[in-house]
This record gives C-alpha cells, sequence and structure tokens, in this order.
C-alpha cells in the first residue's frame, strides 16, 4: 500500500485493546458456522495503537468536503446548511427505535408527523393530495407519470402516449418518461431561455399524454408565460407535470397549483434541508389534484372519522415504490425546517436564494458571459466560459481550479443549451462574505487564464487527490490510494 495508508503504520504485535482471558468454555467457530465458512488465512488487518486508528480516519474525514465546511453552488442541487437542531430530531430514540412494520396504534407520533408534513407540502404546492412514498426525485417524476398514466388509460385513452418536454429539462426527466411507457417530445426553448410558446402549441395534440417541466428551469428563469403554457397542454387533453427540484425559489411566492400544474414533486432532500449528497438518502413526495389522489401510491396517511392518522390505501392506488413508508428520517427532518421558519420564514429563504443569486451574478457577468440574461435570475443562474475557451481553458478547468480555492464547483456542461455552461446556484444560508470570497476566487481564475493559463489546467494542485484522467477512470474502474502521508 502507499505511504500514509493506515496499513504502513501497522507494526507486528501492536494492538489497540487487549481484551482479558475469557471465563467461558470456547466455542469452536467449524461447529458453529461450518469449516468452509471460515478463512483459509488471517484477514491481514493492520495492527495499530487506538490513537493510530482514530487519527487515521479523523484525518480521511477531514480530507472530504461537505457543506458544514464550505460553500457548495451545485447548481439545481441546492446544496444548502442543514440546521443540527433538524439532525437531533431525526435522531429521537421513538423515531430511530420504531420498527417499520409496529401496528398503528404504537406509531401514532409518527403518523402524526407524517400527516402534518403532508399538509404543509399540499398547503406548500397548492394541491389536495399527497404520497411521501417516493425516495428521490427521479421516484418522484415516475410516480407523477404513472398518475398521468393511470388517469388517461381509465378514461379509456389509450392513443396519449407523449410526454412534451423543453430542451432544457433535467436528465431525468427523458428516463422517467421511458420507464412510464411514454415517448418525449422536446420541445425548444426562445431567446430568452423559455419555452418557445409556438412550438408548444405545434406539438401538442391528440397523442399528448402531458407536459413535465421544472419552474423555475434549468437556467434559472421563471417561465413568465407559464399559464398561457399550462393552459394549451389543458386544452389538447394532457395534464402538466411540474418537476419542483427548484422549488427552493419560491417557498411562499408561487404555487405549482396556482399556474395550471396538476402534479409536481418536491425534493425534500434539497429545498426543505434534508442531507444531501453522496448518494441519499432523498425523499420525492408526490403532491396532486384531488382528481388524481386516487392513484397515488399505497399507503397514504389520511385521517381517521375521530381526527386521528391512519395509513389507507387509495381508491386506484397502483402499488407500492418503496418498502415501508419512505425515509422517514428526511421527513422528519423536512417537517422541523417548516415548523422551525413557519410561513414567513419559508418565505424569506426563498427570497434570500433569490438575493445571493442576482448578487452574484451582476459581480461576474463582466468577466463571464452570462447568456439569456433579459432579466432577474432566480436562485441559480448560468454562465458561460466560452470566452475562456477561446483562451484554451475551458469550464472543467475553471471548476477545477475552484477546488484549489476551497469551493466545490459547480455543476458544469448543464444545461446543454448553454456551451461552457457552469450553473451556479449560492442558497439563502451562505452569508456575504462567503458570497465575496466566491467571487474573489472566480475573478482570480479568469485573471490566471489570462496572464498564467497553465495554473488552471493544471488544477487542481492543493487538494488530497489531484487532476485525475476521467476518460480513463470511466473505462478502467480502478480505485488507487495517492492520500498524502498523515
Amino acid at each position: 500500500m502507499s505511504e500514509g495508508t493506515i496499513f504502513t503504520k501497522s507494526r507486528c504485535g501492536r494492538k489497540g485493546i487487549d481484551l482479558p482471558a475469557l471465563d467461558v468454555p470456547p466455542v469452536d467457530p467449524a461447529a458453529v458456522f461450518g469449516a468452509g465458512s471460515l478463512r483459509s488465512a488471517p484477514a491481514g488487518l493492520p495492527e495499530v495503537s487506538e490513537a493510530q486508528a482514530v487519527r487515521h480516519f479523523v484525518n480521511l474525514s477531514s480530507k472530504n468536503y461537505h457543506v458544514d465546511k464550505g460553500m457548495y453552488p451545485l447548481g439545481s442541487c441546492t446544496m444548502k446548511y442543514n440546521p443540527k437542531m433538524n439532525e437531533d430530531l431525526a435522531r429521537l430514540p421513538g423515531f430511530t427505535g420504531l420498527h417499520p412494520l409496529a401496528p398503528e396504534e404504537l406509531c401514532g407520533g409518527a403518523l402524526q408527523l407524517m400527516d402534518e408534513l403532508g399538509r404543509f407540502l399540499c398547503e406548500i404546492t397548492g394541491f389536495e393530495g399527497i404520497s411521501l412514498q417516493p425516495a428521490a426525485g427521479a421516484h418522484g417524476e415516475l410516480t407523477g407519470l404513472l398518475l398521468i398514466r393511470n388517469w388517461h388509460l381509465e378514461r379509456g385513452d389509450t392513443a396519449r402516449v407523449e410526454i412534451l418536454m423543453p430542451d432544457s429539462a433535467h436528465g431525468t426527466n427523458p428516463a422517467s418518461c421511458t420507464l412510464a411507457g411514454f415517448r418525449t417530445v422536446n420541445v425548444k426553448s426562445n431567446s430568452r431561455g423559455e419555452v418557445d410558446i409556438d412550438d408548444l402549441r405545434a406539438k401538442a395534440g391528440p397523442a399528448t399524454a402531458g407536459l413535465m417541466l421544472t419552474n423555475p428551469n434549468t437556467l434559472g428563469i421563471f417561465e413568465s408565460g407559464i399559464e398561457e403554457i399550462t393552459r394549451i397542454v389543458h386544452d389538447a387533453g394532457g395534464l402538466c407535470y411540474m418537476d419542483g427540484a427548484n422549488m427552493n425559489a419560491m417557498l411562499g411566492i408561487a404555487r405549482p397549483g396556482d399556474m395550471g400544474f396538476d402534479v409536481c414533486h418536491l425534493n425534500l432532500h434539497k429545498t426543505f434541508s434534508a442531507p444531501h449528497g453522496g448518494g441519499g438518502p432523498g425523499s420525492g413526495p408526490v403532491a396532486c389534484r384531488d382528481f388524481l389522489a386516487r392513484y397515488l401510491p399505497d399507503p397514504v396517511v389520511t385521517r381517521t372519522g375521530d381526527g386521528g392518522p391512519a395509513m389507507t390505501r387509495p381508491e386506484r392506488s397502483f402499488g407500492r415504490l418503496l418498502a415501508f413508508h419512505g425515509h422517514f428520517g428526511v421527513l422528519v427532518r423536512a417537517w422541523a425546517y417548516i415548523r422551525t421558519l413557519g410561513a414567513a420564514g419559508l418565505r424569506e429563504a426563498s427570497e434570500t436564494a433569490l438575493l445571493n443569486a442576482n448578487y452574484l451574478k451582476a459581480r461576474l457577468r463582466d468577466t463571464y458571459d452570462v447568456p439569456y440574461d433579459d432579466g432577474p435570475c432566480m436562485h441559480e443562474f448560468v454562465i458561460s466560459g466560452e470566452r475562456q475557451a477561446r483562451a484554451g481553458v475551458k469550464t472543467l478547468d475553471i471548476a477545477k481550479r475552484l477546488l484549489d480555492y476551497g469551493f466545490h464547483a459547480p455543476t458544469v456542461y448543464f444545461p446543454m443549451i448553454v456551451h461552457e455552461s457552469m450553473m451556479i446556484e449560492p442558497t439563502e444560508t451562505e452569508s456575504l462574505e462567503s458570497l465575496d470570497a466566491f467571487v474573489e476566487a472566480m475573478l482570480s481564475i479568469a485573471r490566471e487564464i489570462d496572464e498564467k493559463p497553465h495554473l488552471v489546467t493544471d488544477a487542481p494542485v492543493n487538494t488530497p487527490v489531484l487532476r485525475l484522467d476521467e476518460v480513463r477512470a470511466v473505462k478502467e474502474l480502478e480505485i488507487v490510494e495517492k492520500w498524502e502521508n498523515s
């Protein structure tokens, strides 16, 4: 192993703990597990002291980058700070020790929390029905599309097999359409970065099952013609689905239900402050109009005749999407976030996110190209590194250099309708000092491109792992340790 690993610290005979001799007769492992289950040779674990083991793993943890360590401007992912009080509440023994198969009469508190959270989310989105079961955003997308599919099928409208989708859509949208049995029809964006109304009108017709739209879109732009967009789809006989990944821009300001949407999902692990990244867990509740609620996944939390919460099966449910009742720990965090902030606090969070994004865009627009810059952005914006690319430095190089300045890189090369794109989302939890430090890093990188471009194209140079050959890494999945000597 390379220098600096726990194995290089190993010394024969060194121990981290010394246990007393057994005071009971020893058990023959072969008799318990079978001889074929035993190792033929020792595991080869390192022999180190307790202090060495603790320091090794603490040192490794300090090399990780996370939102508690610094700004995480990952566009369309809302990597906001997670309040530690929410974490404490999610770890209460009454929640963590509750068995998922416990009878309803023994989990009234958990059911009440789920009921209250569902009602909060319905009020926030302007809908009547909700399922908390989907495990993530893409899971929520599939759920919403299955609601639309079942609604058409129950009415005997089997010809509706197309989902209209903007060319700036999130990448999971077309995949979810395919899984739900639909065909994707791309709708062009206009010169302002919004849906081209004429193209939408031309493509909506008898085969249209619905529209799948992110609002604000992935350019950070609110669709100014949203009511006309949903009306066109409804007039064609389709339903409207909103991808709620960017709901962090609209809390307490605008509701999907009021815009003409019929169903939407919310990312609790983005907008409502559950930990996000590293593969999960996530949570993607789906809210819908009352005429779609009968198809929601089984079960949902409802109120009984005496006002108490209970699990019930919707009348025409298409079944389960996830074992048990969703990622409950994430639901607790979201409930705590909403109860802590209240209606006024949620609106303030979105307003601050909008202010932070527009501040960054204003400070960077003279140095980096900002396409579709006709007005204010929402909670995120997209810049282009095309000007820098003409000098031989690509957006990927800029993102790598940001790591040397202590910032996680934003989303790059998405949306694909912008060349050399970089999507920046500061969130509401970043201070003015953090925003200014990020701007200064971006401006400094631009100067380096003009004066010493090799500093950027060779980056990163200050991180535990240096620049990777990403093409080779995809082709040859071999992990090699290169940690510095700790």
